[in-house]
């Protein structure tokens, strides 16, 4: 009995899926990945993050089903974001130029508010007394 090589596992809360997959995304495997992340999609699903913490390794073809999936994912005003890949994936992509494209953009702090000082100075000196 041979063991699989890619293990897939979905948990969806209302529009959002989690896809954990463990084990390698290679040209055997990589349908089974197309296959899940297409049929979040047919569900509904507008958010898919996948966690890569369990997978092995990622060659091109998983590579090309991401691009794939995040393509038709922003057709359908969805999103597909990829999270903690391994470094030899992180690798592929950033050659590839793919990492923009899978991951989600660092989100930008709010800034703190200007010193009070600062705030009073820009009264006094504004026009309008704002």
């Amino acid at each position: 009995m041979s063991l699989p090589r890619l293990n897939i596992y979905r948990h969806d809360v209302r529009s959002r899926a989690l896809i954990t997959l463990a084990g390698d995304i290679d040209p055997a495997t990589a349908p089974q990945v197309r296959a899940v992340l297409a049929e979040c999609l047919d569900d509904g699903v507008s958010t898919i993050d996948v966690d890569l913490t369990t997978l092995g390794s990622c060659d091109i073809t998983g590579l090309r089903v991401f691009l794939e999936a995040a393509k038709r994912a922003t057709t359908t005003h969805a999103s597909l974001c990829l999270h903690h890949p391994s470094a030899q994936t992180e690798r592929l992509l950033l050659r590839t130029g793919s990492s923009p494209l899978l991951f989600a953009a660092p989100r930008d702090r709010v800034p703190p508010p200007p010193p009070h000082d600062l705030r009073e100075r820009s009264r006094a000196t504004s026009p309008y007394g704002l």
